[in-house]
């Protein structure tokens, strides 16, 4: 079989990817940039505005306020869904029947989908007869309107999220931690290593790609939220809860203003972009001169 063959042989193996790839993710993602720059309905048709409805954007008090509401939610679950499946993965890792118990337990809710886990945490927080403001009543403690309070939902929206995603990159550091070489504890063992020492001197940097694909995983999919909200407060209250993803159904969906909700997809998508990006560098330069 010549060179040649062989090549187009092999581009056949993947050519299905791709042919899905652009479909399903490419030619909307386009068809999704062209359609920002036109005011159009969900009748078909439209006007050519050019750049007006990211202008619209940009003076619209509302999107402003659910880019805002995602900011603060991405900074208040990234970092614990970054750190804490790293501490329960340090502690999990054995071969003991306990800790496979355990791990059971922490992935069991991420199994969960998006409608059971809001309709357990709405019985959870709610202040009339919720869990919490039982418990709270047997020490005659005011209830906490975790879902009604506009300062406090979206850390309602974040303990909610953490608790869901924390198991799969719990297993993702579980799986990273078993592929560090048990010699090298070895000889750390013998060294005298302290349990510190080990952890930032062999562990961590052993599992450091892990690390940094998971805190990127964890920032791309926190930054679309859009389920807890959606079917816990409806964005309430007075838009509190509202991210850029709600914003986006809303306007394109209740509204059927799709132009200016393909604009505000493609600013969130920028967002993402520029934000993966910068955390991608960063967490790079520190790896180059920690090495």
């Amino acid at each position: 079989m010549s060179a040649m063959t062989k090549r187009w042989s092999n581009a056949l193996f993947v050519a299905p990817y791709v042919c899905v790839y652009l479909c399903l993710l490419i030619y909307p993602l386009i068809a999704g940039m062209g359609l920002s720059l036109f005011k159009a309905d969900l009748f078909g048709g439209g006007v050519f505005v050019g750049f007006e409805n990211y202008a619209r954007l940009m003076r619209d008090a509302v999107f402003l306020q659910s880019v805002a509401n995602t900011f603060l939610f991405v900074l208040l679950t990234v970092p614990p869904l970054t750190v804490l499946p790293l501490f329960l993965a340090l502690l999990l890792n054995r071969t003991t029947a306990v800790a496979a118990f355990f791990r059971g337990v922490f992935f069991s809710s991420s199994v969960l989908s998006v409608t059971i886990v809001t309709l357990i945490w709405r019985m959870i927080l709610m202040a009339d007869g919720g869990l919490v403001t039982d418990i709270l009543a047997v020490f005659h403690l005011p209830a906490i309107p975790f879902l009604s309070d506009p300062r406090i939902v979206m850390v309602s929206m974040a303990i909610i999220t953490v608790w869901w995603c924390l198991g799969l990159p719990m297993m993702m550091y579980l799986a990273a931690l078993q592929q560090v070489p048990q010699d090298i504890y070895e000889a750390a063992a013998l060294d005298n290593s302290s349990w510190w020492r080990t952890l930032t001197r062999i562990t961590l940097p052993g599992i450091s790609r892990t690390v940094v694909l998971v805190a990127i995983m964890q920032c791309v999919l926190q930054f679309q939220l859009f389920g807890q909200p959606q079917l816990i407060t409806q964005g309430g209250p007075n838009g509190a809860s509202r991210p850029i993803v709600l914003f986006i159904f809303e306007v394109g969906f209740r509204r059927w203003d799709v132009g200016y909700a393909a604009a505000a997809a493609q600013i969130l998508f920028a967002i993402i972009l520029i934000a993966t990006l910068i955390q991608y560098v960063v967490t790079s330069r520190g790896k180059g001169r920690a090495a």
